[in-house]
């Protein structure tokens, strides 16, 4: 009966937190999409151009935040970046918060987590992606940019609303028509990991102990936040899988700062994203940025563990 019982309960998790991501995720992927049609990568260059290091590197911040790009779209923008001579600590601010602070991230945060996580989040990761853009200029990490170009970076991208001829409602209406095309396109392609994060956060529920979780990544243990942050490098789950993995962690014990130290570190500098910039960092920049992921994942992780 217990088992009978245990199995019921994974299923109305599972059915609970798959509609959720379902519409959660159609619609801010339809504004996100909305988004780089109106936001087109030649913009983002132009608006990264601001002599003024310190408002440069907010600027970088705040479109990294807007502009979810994937890791092969953030790479060959961050080549154009450099290839226009946009300052290189806004480069770097937006390297940084683009994977790990973007609308869907919010959007997951606010419907698991709630206002005040989703606030500390937000606010933590954009106050330290500011302060390592500008640290990483001021020791002079620009020097260890290869001056490569990436492939693919520079090939035509799909239309944006600039390119586009008649009047504002017809642009509009092409605009909101492909932005809908890209969100359901986008949602077939992720569908498989928002099932994969919904059955493992299902199953973790039902058949987990608490009090092995609790003793492993609860707060007690010191160690658990770096080390989830190393796991999450190599481990490389989506976010849209680890969020809905994260909550019902949470719910078995795991502390608040484990679970955002591995998302951080598995977002900011994943096996595919490094792969990428190891074509366009040297040794020492690339050395410079893990650490600056693992810096940020852990600092943001003990915070969460004193707060909550």
């Amino acid at each position: 009966m217990l088992q009978t019982a245990n199995l019921l309960n994974v299923g109305q998790v599972f059915l609970t937190i798959i509609g959720e991501l379902i519409l959660l995720f159609m619609g801010i992927s339809f504004l996100v999409a909305l988004i780089q049609k109106y936001l087109s990568k030649e913009r983002i260059k132009t608006i990264l151009s601001t002599p003024r290091k310190g408002v440069n590197s907010i600027i970088g911040a705040i479109l990294g935040s807007l502009t979810p790009f994937c890791s092969c779209s953030t790479i060959p923008i961050l080549v154009g970046l450099f290839k226009s001579e946009a300052p290189f600590c806004g480069a770097m601010s937006f390297l940084l918060t683009s994977p790990i602070l973007n609308p869907a991230i919010i959007a997951l945060f606010l419907t698991f987590f709630g206002l005040k996580v989703t606030i500390i989040y937000t606010l933590f990761t954009f106050v330290f992606a500011v302060i390592i853009g500008l640290f990483l200029d001021k020791i002079g990490m620009e020097k260890e940019i290869k001056k490569v170009t990436i492939k693919g970076g520079e090939q035509e991208e799909n239309f944006t609303y600039e390119k586009l001829t008649g009047t504002f409602w017809e642009k509009n209406k092409i605009v909101f028509k492909y932005a809908l095309n890209d969100a359901l396109a986008l949602f077939k392609q992720v569908f498989p990991y928002l099932l994969l994060g919904a059955g493992i956060g299902a199953f973790i529920y039902g058949f987990v102990p608490e009090n092995l979780l609790a003793d492993f990544a609860g707060k007690s243990n010191l160690f658990a936040v770096p080390l989830a942050a190393l796991i999450g490098i190599p481990m490389y789950i989506r976010t849209e899988t680890m969020i809905p993995i994260a909550q019902v962690l949470i719910t078995k014990g795991v502390s608040y700062g484990t679970v955002i130290a591995l998302i951080i570190g598995g977002a900011g500098a994943s096996i595919p994203e490094l792969t990428l910039l190891a074509a366009m960092f040297k040794k020492r920049m690339m050395i410079a940025f893990i650490l600056s992921v693992l810096f940020v994942a852990i600092i943001t992780g003990y915070i969460f563990n004193l707060i909550f």
